[in-house]
């Protein structure tokens, strides 16, 4: 009877410590779930932001744009150094808007000639 009470010396060893395998296979998921993510999430999204700065630095005169607002104006005034540029919604009215908040180049206009 009392030796069903107690465990037997077999069970009480276990097994015995794991070394770095153990550990470096328990990463193994989260390092493939973030190179899932990188391939399909950061990957383009750094794409679309870079395609969209080199819209924007090429933003000149005469081209016809939409804001994320919504507005479609054709540029008027482009200064290199400044963050605005002139865009006229309507005959004889101008605005001024964010280089940021140009969503899209719907015309493009001749570059210009040196």
């Amino acid at each position: 009877m009392e030796s069903r009470l107690f465990i037997s010396p077999a069970f009480a060893q276990g097994a015995p410590a794991g070394g770095g395998t153990d550990m470096i296979l328990q990463f193994v998921p989260f390092i493939l779930i973030f190179v899932i993510m990188w391939f399909l999430i950061i990957r383009p999204q750094q794409r679309r932001v870079k395609t969209h700065q080199e819209m924007i630095k090429n933003v000149r005169r005469g081209d016809t744009i939409v804001t994320s607002g919504g507005i479609i104006g054709k540029v008027t005034k482009v200064l290199e150094d400044s963050a605005d540029i002139e865009v006229e919604i309507a005959d004889n009215v101008k605005v001024k808007v964010a280089r940021a908040m140009i969503s899209e180049v719907r015309t493009k206009t001749e570059p210009v000639k040196a």
